[in-house]
């Protein structure tokens, strides 16, 4: 089944599966069910895990990835494995400690991609939520640009093999395009239809940058989620495509960012919708589905991050 899953080269020459497994989420103390999704979803055929060291699972993962291999399910080569930079290690001193902590806890000696999550920095250490005696969260002045030849560095010491960004604007990449020497292969951000991001997307194809969609289908467990919310599997529009299709709404939203070139990467720990998630390979949208989609876009926005605004580097301010 891994081989239906397309391929995307890099701007390095390098290749990523354009579906992935999200293990954003994950309920404290339910770990478990984070190492059982993961081995669940290495047997269903996929080989592209995304995971950062904020999510608090990456020995879980870690672990899924040794059982897999070692029952000769897949080599590590033939996956491809993303971590993230969290933002209290921006500074240049600690970069190269957190993703060695990273390493260490997935037992991996090399990531494929590691991204720097958010371009906000938060004071330095291993408190990951950094907040003063008002609650609010303590910020560092450490300039991302600073973090990202750094982060060049990994790859030099052949740590991680690619590196990018995520949740990162237009003016932010391009401040770090401006003094790079290696190029950012992918911007990590929100997409799904209320969120269509059609104008990063053609900003970063014109600089060979590929989005890669965190949270496709609108994450409808997040945890702050409000009644009144809009939900796009709920869509009607979305619905009626489905039918059209045989398929499912999730199935028809993952469908529409991979036929856009975008990486996806939907998270679940339910073997059945891991299942359904990676069953996209036998139908196509028409171009007037794609349409119907678009016009979807009401720049609805699931993961505001709000506990970051007040940062200089606030990306979503500045759109």
């Amino acid at each position: 089944m891994a081989e239906k899953v397309p391929l995307v080269r890099f701007n390095n020459g390098l290749n990523c599966p354009i579906l992935g497994l999200g293990t954003w989420q994950a309920i404290r103390g339910e770990e478990s069910k984070v190492y059982e999704a993961v081995c669940d979803a290495i047997d269903i055929g996929y080989r592209h895990i995304d995971g950062a060291h904020l999510y608090g699972n990456e020995k879980e993962v870690g672990q899924a990835i040794k059982e897999k291999i070692s029952q000769g399910v897949v080599k590590r080569e033939n996956l491809f494995v993303t971590s993230k930079l969290w933002n209290t290690f921006h500074s240049p001193d600690w970069v190269e400690t957190a993703v060695k902590l990273s390493l260490s806890d997935l037992g991996l000696e090399y990531l494929d991609l590691y991204l720097i999550h958010w371009p906000m920095a938060y004071k330095e250490g291993y408190d990951l939520e950094p907040v003063d005696e008002n609650g609010k969260t303590i910020f560092s002045d450490v300039d991302y640009v600073d973090t990202w030849r750094a982060m060049e560095k990994l790859v030099e010491k052949g740590l991680v093999k690619s590196i990018g960004v995520s949740n990162f604007n237009t003016k932010q990449i391009d401040r770090v395009l401006e003094i790079a020497k290696i190029k950012p292969v992918t911007n990590q951000v929100e997409v799904h239809p209320y969120l269509y991001q059609q104008k990063l997307y053609d900003f970063c194809n014109t600089r060979d940058i590929v989005l890669t969609a965190y949270s496709p289908l609108g994450s409808p467990q997040r945890p702050w989620a409000q009644a009144e919310d809009p939900n796009v599997l709920e869509d009607p529009v979305v619905k009626k495509i489905a039918a059209k299709h045989g398929k499912t709404p999730a199935q028809v939203i993952i469908r529409s960012a991979v036929d856009r070139g975008i990486i996806v990467v939907p998270k679940s720990a339910s073997k059945k919708r891991l299942a359904e998630n990676f069953d996209i390979w036998d139908f196509k949208l028409s171009n007037d589905d794609q349409k119907e989609i678009s016009r979807l876009d009401r720049n609805f926005r699931v993961i505001p991050h709000d506990h970051g605004r007040e940062h200089k580097d606030y990306p979503f301010s500045q759109e």
